[in-house]
């Protein structure tokens, strides 16, 4: 898989008391990210339609470099299969900031299809 790069809105809700994007706040931009990238049409058309269904992530791990502040700009966020199993695969993340192209945040999420690991068929992998 290339990687997928979308832009997702930030909120002026999303900053903390301390004048930044929450860390928590930066984990729902990933989550939108790996949505959109899922449910989009081009998702379905590469045989991968079936994990709309769901998929269960058994473990994130984000590496938070900056803060990513509100600007009215949105967040660039790049998600690509960083490794593929026969039952899982991870997703990561790149997080940078809309404004000035500068990375924020990194992340990796190990992917499960469903509660209970089952191989993924070689169309969707």
């Amino acid at each position: 898989m290339t990687a997928y790069t979308t832009d997702i809105a930030v909120r002026w809700s999303d900053m903390d008391a301390f004048g930044h994007v929450n860390n928590a706040r930066t984990v729902t931009l990933i989550e939108e990210a790996r949505t959109e990238l899922l449910f989009s049409r081009a998702a379905r058309d590469a045989g991968a339609g079936e994990l709309e269904r769901g998929l269960v992530v058994a473990r994130l791990s984000v590496h938070y470099e900056r803060p990513l502040r509100y600007t009215g700009a949105a967040a660039r966020v790049m998600l690509w299969v960083g490794r593929l199993r026969a039952a899982s695969f991870d997703l990561d993340y790149e997080v940078s900031d809309g404004r000035c192209g500068q990375r924020v945040a990194t992340a990796q999420a190990h992917r499960h299809r469903t509660r209970f690991p089952h191989r993924l068929p070689g169309r969707r992998r």
